[in-house]
C-alpha cells in the first residue's frame, strides 16, 4: 500500500494564514469596487445637480429622425419650463409625452452631460391617406369634422400636424366614412388596396352594407366588406381594358358584389328603366 505522508502542524498554519489573506484581499476587493462604484453615482449626481447642468433654453435640445414634422414642433410637444436642471428630467417619462400628443409612433429621449441638454430620437406617423368629413349618417364614425390623416395602422393625425409636409408628399388616396367597426380592417383594407395595379383614388365607408370604390375604371361596389375584397379587387383589376370596350361617361358603376359573376350598371339602362 502506498504510504500517506502526514502534514506536519507548521503547514497546516501556514495554509490557515495563507488563507485568511485571500479572504482579506477578496473583501477588501469588494470594498473597494462598492467604493469605486457608489463614487462615480455620486460623483454624477453631483456633477449634473451643478448649475452647469440646466437645459436653460429649446435649443439644447436636439431632434432627430423627424422628416415630417417640425423639430420646433416636437420641442414645443415637451412641454418643459426654462431653465430646468438636467437630473430632474425623466426621459421615459418625456418619450410618453410626445407619443401621445403627435403622430409619432416611438419616441426615445436622452440626456446628454457636454454640452447639457437632451437629444429626441422620433419615428413619425406616415400619412397614408386623406380623411374626408363624411356626407352621411355619423353613426359609429371616427371621420374627423375637418380633413385629417390616417396612418397605414388607421391612426388618425390632424393635418396641422405636418408643419413640413410638402404639397407634393400629401396623400393622393381619400378616405371617406371611416367608422368604428372599418377600423380594424383599415390596414388590411389598405395594403390590398396598394398591391392592386389599379389606380384607386377614393374610399368610401360611409354606406355599411357598400364599400365603393373609386378608381381609373369608374365606381366599383363591392357590397359588405368580406375575406372575399382581394378576390372582389383582383376581379375588377382583370377588367382594365373595359374603357376599350364601353365609355366610361356610359358607366354608372361596377357591381363586384360577386366576382364570380360582375356585372355593369349602365346609365343609359338606368335612365330607361326610370322612364
Amino acid at each position: 500500500m502506498t504510504s500517506i505522508a502526514s502534514v506536519s502542524p507548521a503547514e497546516l498554519q501556514n495554509r490557515r494564514q495563507r488563507l485568511k489573506r485571500r479572504r482579506k484581499i477578496k473583501v477588501l476587493q469588494g470594498l473597494w469596487r462598492s467604493l469605486l462604484v457608489s463614487s462615480i453615482a455620486g460623483g454624477l449626481f453631483w456633477a449634473i445637480s451643478q448649475p452647469y447642468w440646466i437645459v436653460q433654453n429649446p435649443d439644447q435640445i436636439e431632434i432627430e429622425g423627424n422628416q415630417l414634422l417640425s423639430a420646433q414642433s416636437i420641442r414645443t410637444l415637451l412641454a418643459l419650463s426654462y431653465p430646468k436642471p438636467l437630473w430632474q428630467l425623466q426621459p421615459d417619462r418625456l418619450s410618453q409625452r410626445i407619443k401621445a400628443s403627435a403622430p409619432i409612433a416611438e419616441a426615445r429621449v436622452t440626456r446628454q452631460l457636454l454640452p447639457p441638454g437632451l437629444t429626441v430620437e422620433v419615428k413619425e406617423r406616415h400619412p397614408v391617406a386623406i380623411v374626408l368629413p363624411s356626407t352621411r349618417s355619423k353613426n359609429n364614425s371616427i371621420s374627423p369634422e375637418t380633413p385629417a390623416f390616417v396612418d397605414e395602422q388607421g391612426f388618425l393625425m390632424p393635418q396641422s400636424s405636418y408643419t413640413k409636409l410638402a404639397p407634393s408628399q400629401l396623400p393622393k388616396l381619400e378616405v371617406m366614412g371611416l367608422n368604428a367597426d372599418i377600423a380594424p380592417y383599415w390596414s388590411e383594407i389598405y395594403q390590398t388596396t396598394r398591391q392592386t395595379a389599379l389606380k384607386i383614388f377614393t374610399i368610401d365607408f360611409q354606406n355599411p352594407s357598400n364599400l365603393i370604390l373609386k378608381t381609373e375604371l369608374g365606381e366599383a361596389h363591392f357590397g359588405h366588406y368580406t375575406p372575399r375584397f382581394p378576390e372582389q379587387l383582383e376581379t375588377l383589376a382583370q377588367m382594365r381594358t373595359l374603357p376599350n370596350q364601353i365609355e366610361s361617361s356610359e358607366i354608372d358603376y361596377i357591381d363586384l358584389t360577386n366576382p364570380d359573376s360582375p356585372s355593369i350598371q349602365l346609365r343609359k339602362v338606368a335612365a330607361r328603366l326610370s322612364q
